[in-house]
């Protein structure tokens, strides 16, 4: 693991999840097209992942495609789709060469098959690593996943007085991942948009004002180093 030497070793956090907002606001900058924005974020993407594994970050969870996102014009999703199995089949072979394991959350039964046929691939292939656990939040919505958990739940006869917080943690789709300790959103918008509602409770939060397409490992060490100024005391006293 290569050191950097301006961030604190021992207060790195374990996992840092990311919503890469701004690729469609890029791109009508330059007068391009949305999917030209999706594009130029696959650098962002891969720079953020490899600074984030030599590090010695444990988790990075990364909010690639909403269930609300269906809602978008037909020709987007269709380009951010072949988008994504295009950079999943390019980029196993880095994840490979950089001990990184691949794991998704999410509505998957949503994806189109070449999708998921690309990405349990890659699952698969990825799954022996142990230096980063990469996450990508795929047709997901923290509300999508507490109404399933509930449903699970529900079905499977748990009485109301065995329901806790723990039970319904294991319900839920990130059941054997941290919380994250850091949340960081590009673009300038300061909002979570029904990501991991139920997972930031105590998470802190880090506003960039960067669109995704331009954010690079200083952007996240920059991050890293807010997060490392603050105190965590989870609603007690110092």
């Amino acid at each position: 693991m290569a050191k950097d030497h301006f961030l604190d070793q021992n207060n790195l956090p374990k996992h840092i999840a990311i919503i890469m907002d701004g690729n469609g606001r890029w791109a009508k900058q330059k007068n391009k097209s949305r999917i030209f924005g999706h594009r130029n974020g696959v650098k962002a993407v891969r720079e953020t992942v490899e600074y984030a594994a030599e590090i010695g970050i444990n988790y990075l969870t990364l909010y690639a495609f909403s269930t609300e996102n269906w809602q978008r014009p037909k020709k987007e999703v269709s380009g951010l789709m072949s988008l994504l199995v295009s950079t999943i089949r390019s980029e196993t072979k880095t994840l490979m060469e950089n001990n990184i394991k691949l794991s998704s959350i999410g509505n998957m039964n949503m994806l189109p098959e070449k999708c998921k046929k690309e990405l349990n691939e890659s699952i698969k292939l990825t799954s022996g690593n142990t230096k980063l656990n990469l996450i990508l939040a795929l047709s997901y919505s923290s509300r999508w996943e507490i109404k399933n958990a509930i449903r699970k739940i529900i079905g499977d006869g748990l009485k109301v007085n065995e329901i806790s917080e723990d039970i319904i943690e294991q319900y839920l789709t990130t059941k054997n991942v941290p919380d994250p300790e850091l949340l960081i959103r590009t673009s300038g918008e300061n909002r979570v948009s029904n990501f991991l509602l139920w997972q930031i409770a105590y998470t802190e939060f880090y506003f960039c004002k960067k669109f995704w397409p331009d954010f690079r490992k200083e952007d996240l060490k920059c991050a890293i180093l807010e997060y490392q100024k603050r105190e965590r005391r989870f609603g007690k006293t110092d």
